[in-house]
């Protein structure tokens, strides 16, 4: 699990440097779906946290894999919003307030899913 998570982090991570050099022709189609901007924050940043999540709280005992959950949660969160903030600075990037916050309820939602998953 920490191989998936590691490669679709590196995925992700590729998505943004394509995105903020103007590059993400490849992906285009998303932002023709109405509201696939929206939808790509969600499912991108939540299986991210998803494959985290269940990489690092298996070999935990039950009443500390929340705790971890929150740790992951927290720090995901501080680096998505940093990544957010930082297409102030790309011409070919947008800052948005929305796919900041469905970035946000993909961690929340993807963070319960894992620890509905390893109960």
């Amino acid at each position: 699990m920490k191989r998936l998570a590691i490669l679709f982090g590196l995925f992700v991570v590729g998505i943004i440097i394509f995105a903020d050099l103007g590059e993400l022709d490849i992906v285009g189609f998303v932002t023709r779906l109405p509201y696939g901007d929206k939808i790509g924050h969600f499912a991108l940043y939540g299986i991210l946290t998803l494959l985290i999540d269940l990489a690092i709280i298996s070999p935990v005992p039950s009443p500390r894999r929340g705790l971890l959950v929150l740790q992951v949660a927290l720090v995901l969160a501080l680096v998505i919003g940093l990544e957010e903030f930082s297409q102030r600075y790309f011409p070919s990037r947008t800052f948005d307030l929305v796919d900041l916050a469905f970035s946000y309820l993909g961690v929340i939602f993807f963070s319960l899913v894992a620890l509905m998953i390893k109960k």
